[in-house]
């Protein structure tokens, strides 16, 4: 790796007298900058002077470095700019590392305690960055690190005024750091713990040892580096490690069960655990995220609460991923041993999607309330007398990504009697970015509650349709395995009907019988392949009523007819010939007869910029500068940007023949190497904070074609970026 160097930058380091400000200048000068070592030369309280940074400066020279000594008060900033414009003509890097102590419990702390630390600490910085903005501003370059602490992001027992200053520099650094975005001034955080005159009766001998300034110079020298790609972040450093603090907001909860209701004490005690709740939180950069997400959430509400003033409906989220995807892949059926399933089965693969049935799972309900609570006075439905009787699908708009979260609102539209049995009639709409993604409708079987002199039939159910009297035009067969249940439950159905011997023998059952939405998957992927190009993209809408129950091991024999967009199915057992699925249809948007092969992925290409825009000019940039090295790769690439596990945007690198950097995939051919990762990720494989291997190991970053070639690229983009 190329050392990084600081020749031609002017650095002013304050309280660079000894400790970790020493170690900052001293390795600074060694790289070529020209340093202004300040210190006053102060105790750990502040008090007396000494010639520590005359000492400083003398080590910097006879080292064959540049520097100059400074003894002023940071409270006087701009004396410290003053310095360093006299004696070098500018400045780009300002460390504010200055600091004093004076630790007292909260109740005895005087006010000059008080005053006196935030005068060094805070108003220090306050002073010393303001004096040096307007260059920064001029050369449109600058980088400013503050010093930050554990007592000021957690808090410690007798540093109030000492805690309250040290986050009081974080929220200076975070605005810093809006402010300065457009000169390519870059405010950053550290929040270092190393032995010095701060520490050094107060660690214990061996603690003071170990922890040397030294380990954590290079990272603050990396971060006032040219090179360094955040702004705004707050870094953690000591013993040789280093990790990234920021603050971050749950996701919170509405106050009121209706958008008209009111807030009382009370709601806000019972909402409270949800309102707290961690496990979804998120790290905003902006104020005006901040607004946009909250605006998001009451609009969200309101709008839940005006659908849930027609219904009583039940709300629930529903994340997935590719690992869940591969899993119910192979809960219905696909196998490596078709080469066209395996894009369903590896998520590397070039055109990684998912079966459609899968998304019916996002509406189920068995685990609702709104079942029971739709029931007639004296009937009930639990889980020990429901049965799933009809499914219905809908794709709203494109096909769902490979990842992703959604919000699901399940509601009971009807409830019927059926004489012995009650039927209930289930909705599920499903929003991904509050935008509506899929509709679903379920026929639930409630034994033994019918007789309550309702309606037979409704006008709010999707109805089956009657195959047509004639030969079928296709016929698939597929046995399924003995263990089929036992793979297919693990996608979410966990009813012990399913693997449970003496569950099943108490249901009339000779042992543990299938999924019927495991069947159905089957079904569908039949159809799919036969006459939608084994493209889930294709499909639009399905519905299908199970009759009778299978058993694993049993052959599930496909029987299907085309008329016009329409897959008309029904699903029978090929051992007794009973019909298992009815009444069944596919709505196809395209037909694509008889193939197995997959199509071209279909990309959503997104209309908006996105961060790993620049970056890839960036690449164009240096492939024009540096053609020869571009023409020895001698491959095409291809890169799938995706957000929400879909893609959004493709770019090409021919480095075969044009030597081009465009949008799009190749307009000749094909890519010899397909790399499909996210937006973010992307940043962060190329600014080093994710390395490649780790992120293809974790499935963040998808390679197809000729892997090996990836590798071709590191010499071409090795000062650029680590792709």
């Amino acid at each position: 790796m190329d050392q990084l160097r600081f020749d031609g930058r002017v650095a002013v380091v304050t309280g660079a007298g000894g400790g970790l400000g020493k170690e900052y200048a001293l390795l600074l000068a060694s790289r070529g900058a020209k340093v202004v070592v300040n210190d006053l030369g102060g105790a750990r309280d502040g008090l007396g002077k000494s010639n520590f940074a005359d000492a400083v400066v003398k080590e910097i020279k006879d080292k064959g470095g540049v520097a100059v000594a400074d003894y002023n008060s940071v409270v006087e900033g701009e004396k410290l700019i003053k310095t360093a414009l006299d004696n070098f003509g500018r400045i780009d890097i300002l460390i504010n590392n200055a600091g004093i102590l004076r630790d007292k419990s909260f109740q005895k702390m005087s006010e000059q305690d008080w005053d006196l630390i935030h005068a060094v600490h805070l108003k220090g910085a306050f002073k010393t960055t303001q004096a040096a903005w307007e260059t920064f501003k001029k050369q449109k370059y600058g980088r400013v690190i503050m010093t930050s602490s554990n007592a000021g992001l957690i808090g410690n027992f007798g540093q109030a005024n000492y805690s309250a200053a040290k986050m009081g520099l974080v929220g200076l650094a975070n605005t810093l750091a809006i402010e300065g975005a457009k000169y390519d001034i870059k405010v950053n955080t550290i929040v270092p713990t190393a032995a010095s005159r701060l520490t050094e009766d107060i660690l214990p001998p061996e603690m003071f040892q170990a922890m040397k300034p030294e380990l954590i110079a290079p990272v603050v020298a990396y971060m006032v580096h040219e090179s360094f790609p955040d702004t705004g972040v707050i870094i953690d450093s000591t013993l040789g490690f280093a990790s990234k603090a920021h603050l971050v907001r749950s996701s919170g909860a509405p106050l009121r069960k209706k958008h008209t209701d009111p807030v009382t004490i009370e709601s806000v005690k019972e909402k409270w655990a949800e309102a707290v709740n961690m496990e979804k939180a998120k790290h905003f950069d902006k104020m005006a995220d901040v607004t946009i997400d909250l605006v998001s959430s009451l609009q969200e509400f309101e709008d839940r609460s005006k659908l849930d003033s027609v219904r009583e409906s039940y709300w629930k989220t529903y994340s997935y991923n590719s690992k869940d995807l591969v899993c119910y892949a192979l809960g219905v059926g696909s196998s490596v041993v078709n080469p066209s399933d395996l894009k369903f089965l590896y998520e590397s693969h070039e055109e990684f999607t998912a079966l459609p049935t899968f998304f019916i799972l996002a509406g189920m309900v068995l685990e609702s309330p709104v079942i029971g609570q739709a029931m007639p006075p004296g009937k009930f439905a639990d889980f020990t007398n429901i049965l799933h009787g009809e499914q219905y699908l809908e794709f709203m708009g494109d096909f769902p990504g490979n990842e992703g979260e959604f919000t699901v609102r399940n509601y009971v539209v009807d409830v019927l009697d059926k004489g012995s049995s009650a039927v209930a009639i289930v909705n599920s709409e499903i929003y991904q970015n509050r935008e509506l993604v899929l509709r679903t409708q379920q026929h639930i079987f409630v034994l033994g509650q019918g007789g309550f002199g309702g309606p037979r039939n409704s006008t709010q159910a999707v109805s089956v349709e009657n195959a047509p009297k004639r030969a079928p035009d296709a016929v698939v067969e597929q046995k399924t395995a003995e263990d089929q249940a036992a793979l297919y439950r693990l996608s979410g159905d966990l009813n012990p009907l399913h693997i449970d011997p003496n569950v099943a023998s108490a249901g009339g059952h000779a042992k543990p019988i299938l999924h019927g939405l495991a069947s159905l998957g089957f079904s569908v992927r039949h159809v799919l392949a036969k006459y939608a190009g084994n493209n889930p993209a294709n499909i639009k809408a399905l519905k299908a009523r199970f009759v009778k129950p299978v058993l694993p091991g049993q052959t599930l024999s496909t029987e299907m007819w085309l008329e016009g967009n329409r897959v008309h199915f029904q699903t029978k057992l090929k051992e007794t010939g009973n019909v298992v699925i009815a009444g069944a249809y596919v709505d196809l948007k395209n037909v694509v007869k008889d193939t197995g092969a997959a199509p071209s992925s279909q990309v959503a290409q997104s209309a908006g910029s996105l961060k790993s825009d620049s970056l890839f000019a960036k690449i164009e940039q240096g492939v024009k500068e540096n053609p020869d090295k571009a023409k020895s790769v001698g491959a095409v690439y291809l890169y799938n940007i995706t957000e929400n596990g879909k893609t959004i945007k493709q770019w090409t690198l021919d480095l075969k023949k044009d030597l081009t950097v465009y949008q799009g995939e190749p307009k000749t051919g094909k890519a010899d190497t397909t790399m499909t990762v996210s937006d973010n990720d992307l940043m962060e494989i190329a600014s080093g904070t994710l390395s490649p291997q780790v992120a293809y190991l974790k499935g963040r970053l998808k390679l197809a074609g000729n892997i090996m070639l990836a590798q071709k690229l590191g010499p071409l983009l090795k000062s650029d970026a680590k792709l």
